[in-house]
């Protein structure tokens, strides 16, 4: 078989300089590629979707376990309130302090936190500090006079502990 001899311009070429062919593309190959992209993204969505939804359901029962608990301080307050007060009934007293018991298990049960005790270290992001006082018997930044006990559920402050700081 006799071989062809190339022209001069044909040898100068380089192969950068030749033109490159790009492999036909099957349409159906596109499509597919396409459809498939389009059900990965779809399915990323719906994840997303499924675990949004979860997370604004768990926060939506935490805010209506804070509201109801919310609503509950002030029979808490009271019963604060009656156990203080000196009185000569001893079944009133005693009345008073197993409903005042039976609340506080309620209130546990339901993840609630009591806080705000004299001596305990003042905290802005859980106490709200009424008054000050300079007095020697307690230290720096330290609770001297509890006016109103503070509840919080996990993280979330559902009342402020009402305060006096010494120092």
């Amino acid at each position: 078989m006799a071989r062809k001899k190339k022209n001069p311009e044909e040898q100068a070429k380089t192969p950068a300089e030749e033109t490159v062919v790009e492999p036909t593309v099957d349409p159906w190959e596109e499509k597919y590629n396409a459809e498939r992209d389009s059900h990965l993204r779809l399915a990323a969505e719906f994840d997303n979707f499924r675990k949004r939804t979860l997370k604004e359901k768990e926060s939506s029962y935490a805010n209506g376990r804070a509201d109801a608990v919310e609503k509950l301080l002030p029979v808490y307050d009271n019963l604060e309130r009656a156990l203080n007060q000196p009185t000569e009934d001893a079944a009133y007293k005693k009345g008073v302090e197993m409903t005042m018991t039976e609340l506080t298990k309620i209130l546990t049960a339901l993840g609630v936190e009591i806080f705000g005790q004299v001596g305990e270290t003042f905290d802005p992001n859980m106490h709200n500090a009424v008054m000050h006082t300079e007095d020697d018997a307690f230290g720096e930044n330290t609770i001297s006079m509890v006016f109103q006990k503070g509840f919080r559920i996990g993280d979330k402050i559902v009342r402020f502990a009402m305060v006096q700081v010494a120092n």
